[in-house]
């Protein structure tokens, strides 16, 4: 038997200990969690001025509106496609290489934008930051190739309190920014975007170990491929479409969000740029701070089944909301829905080799790509449908609605998944 071939030996902290470093330091969380939080502050900056940027292009709801779809089709297209080949070099070339790629491509997308006098360039510009950045995945399988399985839940939660974290700095920043001029965030976004690049270049080490690096398939890259293959692994199951539901209500919150808050409240990029900077504190409170004592308390099965049923509750309440408090008010009521995500994310890394890490956080990463896809055409569809409605209409909620309907799916899915488990992993589970 090979050292490679026995899983426990790939993914103990022998594999951990294995990983290579650039600069003669070694890798370590503390340096993924920085490129994290500074990439994520500038992803941050421009989500509550894009929309009103794409507006500057329209002339009414509707067309800003489907204008936004348009945009967001673009980059979830390209994303879609992209991220797989992208998960499936980093597994070749190191997680290090990839990463650079795309703060240089996140950094020439911002600074293309912000000089855009057209609405194809817009388009255009997102079909590229799309194909180019992969930088979530990449940086799953990091935290993953120097982490035992036992402790990935963690280490994941700390992963999405550093997303969390950049989206309390990003979109208050770009809100207060975007009050100035539209384009200013677009500007500083690049310019994060750039240090990121430098910061990657002369600090960050590799994660990934020369023996654990695998030829470049061009067939394992295919995104609907790498949807097949993480089905079929080992005590995955039905979570896959869990992922798919949960992650596809999440997108659609993400592309209507602002618009919506524009359309029924009046909000401008100040008020939706502090409502995302809410969502991003809750975020970094519950992952980094809540996550061990809940899963300590519930286990990481009741914890997802529970974080499902309270996301449904908070899509309906925002749905239904006839106040601007109520949106910000229903955030605080999904604590669990929070925290479900790291554990959910733990049992699917645990199910792959050390080997594989990037192609099966580039296969999940393409089932969020995918639903990236969909999502505008879902969300912005319906926004598109009930645009022009009175503000008073419960209809205008119709994209919220649409999302309770998803996280129930979910709910339905998980409980399938976790019922159907054998006994000696819903033990594991429970522990």
């Amino acid at each position: 038997m090979t050292p490679l071939s026995d899983p426990a030996q790939r993914d103990g902290p022998d594999a951990v200990a294995a990983s290579t470093s650039h600069g003669g330091r070694k890798a370590a969380m503390s340096f993924i969690l920085i490129a994290v939080l500074i990439d994520m502050v500038s992803i941050g900056l421009i989500i509550p001025v894009l929309p009103p940027l794409v507006g500057t292009f329209t002339q009414n709801e509707t067309q800003h509106t489907l204008a936004q779809l348009a945009v967001a089709f673009a980059f979830g297209l390209a994303n879609f496609f992209g991220s797989p080949i992208l998960g499936g070099l980093s597994d070749r070339f190191g997680r290090r290489k990839v990463m650079l790629v795309g703060f240089s491509g996140l950094a020439l997308s911002f600074f293309v934008t912000a000089m855009a006098d057209a609405l194809w360039m817009l388009v255009v510009v997102r079909l590229f930051s799309g194909a180019m950045q992969a930088n979530a995945a990449v940086a799953n399988a990091y935290v993953a190739d120097i982490t035992p399985p036992a402790e990935r839940a963690k280490r994941f939660g700390l992963l999405g309190a550093a997303f969390g974290m950049g989206f309390i700095l990003g979109p208050v920043m770009g809100g207060l920014l975007g009050a100035i001029d539209l384009h200013l965030p677009f500007y500083v976004a690049g310019t994060l975007a750039l240090l990121n690049w430098l910061y990657g270049f002369f600090v960050l080490p590799e994660s990934l170990a020369p023996e654990h690096r695998r030829p470049f398939d061009w067939r394992k890259a295919n995104p609907f491929a790498a949807l097949g293959r993480l089905r079929n692994l080992h005590g995955v199951g039905p979570l896959i479409y869990v992922i798919a539901c949960s992650g596809l209500a999440q997108l659609v919150i993400q592309t209507s969000w602002v618009l919506y808050n524009q359309h029924k409240f009046g909000w401008g990029p100040k008020e939706n740029g502090l409502s995302l900077f809410v969502v991003g504190l809750v975020a970094v409170v519950v992952q980094g701070v809540l996550l061990q004592p809940l899963l300590r308390w519930l286990g990481p099965r009741r914890l997802v089944l529970i974080g499902l049923m309270t996301s449904v509750a908070t899509n309906l309440i925002w749905g239904l909301s006839t106040e601007a408090w109520m949106m910000v008010g229903a955030i605080f009521l999904n604590i669990c829905g929070v925290a479900a995500g790291p554990a959910m994310q733990g049992v699917i890394s645990n199910a792959a080799d050390a080997r594989t890490q990037g192609e099966t956080m580039g296969a999940v990463a393409a089932i969020n790509s995918l639903m990236a896809v969909i999502s505008p055409v879902a969300g912005l569809g319906l926004m598109a449908l009930v645009a022009e409605l009175p503000k008073t209409d419960w209809r205008i909620g119709a994209p919220f609605y649409l999302c309770a309907l998803l996280q129930l799916a979910s709910l339905a899915f998980a409980w399938r998944h976790f019922n159907m488990e054998p006994p000696a992993q819903a033990a594991a589970a429970k522990a």
